[in-house]
């Protein structure tokens, strides 16, 4: 890494194998994954919702939304619980444990072959010590989840 380059501190996850960032300011909280009271005529991937902390806000498998098959949730399994303007949501991952500061300027934008094929969830990309990391736009992730619009933190 750049030493003195400025930079964004994540929260790094796990889905399917890859890892992935979601940026640290954005997250209230990481918690096991306790019950899920699932909600009638939900999306495929909102799981239900979950009761953290005085809300009640719905839990979204990342691995549904982003086109994974869905598996049982183990003790690995977390609820990163993420705020984006007034609205909270919990992102069910396959595991999160670690936190890393990426200086902006090795993030690069994903190439239009990446980008078509991902869709609109990738912010940018960067390789450290030969790992991938995917940067998640989580407005992006948010923003098509028409039944996150109601959905608002008090």
């Amino acid at each position: 890494m750049t030493t003195g380059a400025v930079g964004t501190n994540y929260i790094l996850f796990e889905i399917a194998g890859t890892t992935y960032a979601v940026s640290s300011q954005n997250v209230s909280q990481i918690e096991m994954l306790e019950h899920i009271t699932p909600l009638p005529n939900a999306p495929v991937f909102i799981d239900g919702v979950v009761f953290t902390r005085g809300h009640v806000i719905p839990a979204m498998n990342l691995r549904a939304r982003f086109g994974f098959d869905k598996t049982p949730y183990t003790t690995r399994t977390r609820l990163v619980v993420v705020r984006n303007g007034d609205r909270l949501v919990g992102l069910i991952v396959d595991t999160a444990r670690e936190f890393l500061s990426i200086p902006d300027n090795l993030i690069q934008k994903p190439g239009a072959a990446v980008a078509d094929l991902s869709g609109p969830y990738l912010k940018g990309i960067v390789t450290i010590d030969d790992r991938v990391i995917f940067v998640i736009d989580l407005e992006e992730v948010m923003k098509l989840a028409p039944v996150l619009e109601g959905v608002r933190a008090e």
